[in-house]
């Protein structure tokens, strides 16, 4: 019997901090460099500091003619309506969300978002590793309808274990790949489990 190839998720990434030398550029080097090797995913990634979301006046599904929204807010709600699976990576500004996530996450509606699963992955130079920001968007999911999965990586005390290129420093290397590969090992799992029940039932029509 031949093996069924299993198709790839499309993953989309939202990162969160637009702070002058940030340490976003670290963890999404060596965050990306490793998914991108496994070659399970089609990855879309959506980084504040590089695609300028407009501050939050009006909503993407408040255009009665969606054409007329922005363009890039056009092309961010066809990628998450077209997700398998989301992956937040943020750090923490007075130890909540940084802006610009909220910002960006709030252009688009519940329904956009809804019946697929997201993974949180926070950081910090502190020992706490972003997890109070972690916990904030885990209701933040919650309530978009792109509920978090059990399972947070947080990586506290960052200078210690990232070069500013994003390589594991000496040492650090089989904690972070092991963590990161079992966070997406449960995403994954995951999002294979909603696709598959979309497929056989549909979703209910009350969203």
């Amino acid at each position: 019997m031949a093996t069924k190839v299993q198709e790839k998720l499309k993953l989309v990434v939202f990162f969160g901090s637009t702070r002058e030398g940030r340490l976003a550029d670290r963890v999404k080097k060596f965050v990306l460099d490793h998914i991108q090797k496994k070659e399970k995913h089609d990855i879309v990634v959506y980084d504040p500091a590089e695609k300028e979301f407009p501050l939050l006046k009006k909503a993407f599904h408040y255009y009665d003619n969606k054409s007329e929204a922005p363009k890039l807010l056009q092309e961010c709600d066809a990628d998450i309506q077209t997700a398998d699976e989301f992956l937040l990576i943020s750090c923490e500004y007075n130890h909540s969300i940084p802006p610009a996530l909220s910002n960006m996450l709030d252009h688009f509606p519940a329904s956009s978002f809804a019946w697929r699963p997201s993974a949180i992955l926070t950081y910090s130079p502190s020992q706490f590793g972003g997890m109070r920001a972690a916990m904030q968007l885990r209701a933040m999911t919650g309530e978009l309808g792109c509920t978090s999965i059990s399972k947070i990586f947080a990586i506290p005390s960052l200078y210690d274990v990232l070069n500013e290129d994003g390589t594991p420093k000496e040492g650090k290397k089989e904690h972070l790949v092991k963590e990161l590969d079992e966070l997406m090992s449960h995403l994954d799992w995951t999002a294979q489990a909603f696709k598959d029940k979309k497929t056989k039932s549909g979703v209910p029509s009350n969203l």
